[in-house]
């Protein structure tokens, strides 16, 4: 197969990358910075130099393609403007579904996020049909819900677009703002980390990076146009992952709690910070709110759909923290 990859870069999209690669697969891959993509070299490979912004690129790059994966995204917590996030997780989306639908590819698997569904109720888990109005409580949440909108309408036009909805991502990959998780594993084992959001019963679903890359490609090869998969792992609350980590690494942390009203407080200070000085910070208060919600979820469609696995989380968080310590990214602040 010859694939079209947006977002290669990304932590999930340069795992996915790999696995087509090890697979046989011929990939054109749109970067803005080729030199970030280190199998440029690859004779499997082309790198196409863009964004979503240019339609131009896209429709080059999609030339013959057989399948199209959407994975670029605006994930920051932070943003000046609005449409910082709005003119990637939007526009971008229509440009890229528009050059698919011009080029004839058979298949497009956008990545959106398990966000979309909302968070779970009563402690029950939530699927991709439970709840057909959730609360978002972020703008990147709320693009990628418009983005599947766009997904749906596309698809009556006769694009073929499979939308997967990656939970909580970890594991080996760039310590970016889309693998907070493993940032955050790497500051435990380090003795950085003392925190617990609340009162660390909270819960959320932890997904291995090699589950959601292997997903992707499960999508495409047998995705039901117009069907959301959610690709997800184990639910854990906040004190049962970082029992998981410390008992992973060998070293059990004493972690102080802070109060919910405390973490609004600051992230509020933060993201006044962000908008009006126009830097990044690490969370903002739509980011604390979500978090100390329960986000129990399932990925049982995938599984019987799609043949999807999951790995475990003490499995994952041991793979991780061996990366970790055997890398350079891993020993990078």
């Amino acid at each position: 197969m010859k694939v079209f990859i947006t977002g290669g870069t990304g932590f999930i999209g340069a795992r996915l990358a790999e696995k087509l690669i090890e697979k046989d697969h011929e990939l054109v891959m749109l970067a803005r910075n080729p030199s970030m993509i280190s199998f440029a070299g690859n004779k499997k490979v082309t790198v196409i130099k863009g964004d979503l912004s240019d339609r131009e690129a896209l429709r080059k790059g999609m030339e013959s393609c057989d399948w199209v994966f959407h994975m670029a995204a605006y994930a920051k917590p932070s943003f000046k403007d609005p449409s910082d996030v709005t003119s990637v997780n939007i526009d971008g989306t229509v440009n890229v579904f528009e050059a698919a639908l011009r080029a004839g590819v058979s298949k497009v698997v956008f990545t959106s996020t398990g966000g979309t569904m909302s968070y779970s109720r009563d402690g029950k888990p939530v699927d991709e049909e439970t709840n057909k109005n959730p609360k978002l409580h972020t703008l990147y949440e709320k693009t990628k819900a418009e983005g599947e909108k766009i997904a749906a309408d596309y698809l009556s036009k006769g694009l073929e677009v499979v939308i997967v909805n990656p939970t909580r991502v970890y594991g080996p990959g760039r310590l970016s703002e889309s693998n907070s998780v493993t940032r955050i594993i790497k500051l435990y084992i380090s003795g950085k980390w003392r925190i617990i959001p609340g009162d660390g019963r909270s819960a959320g679903n932890y997904v291995y990076v090699d589950d959601v890359a292997e997903g992707h490609i499960l999508a495409a090869m047998k995705g039901r146009g117009g069907e959301r998969y959610i690709l997800g792992g184990e639910n854990h609350s906040f004190n049962s992952l970082f029992d998981t980590i410390g008992e992973a690494a060998g070293k059990k942390r004493i972690l102080l709690k802070l109060p919910a009203g405390f973490m609004k407080a600051i992230a509020g200070m933060l993201t006044f910070f962000s908008r009006v000085f126009g830097v990044s910070v690490p969370i903002t208060g739509d980011f604390v709110e979500k978090y100390l919600r329960d986000w129990i979820i399932t990925s049982e469609k995938a599984e019987r759909e799609l043949g999807y696995k999951i790995t475990s989380l003490s499995r994952g968080v041991a793979l991780t923290i061996d990366w970790l310590k055997k890398t350079d990214d891993g020993k990078k602040g």
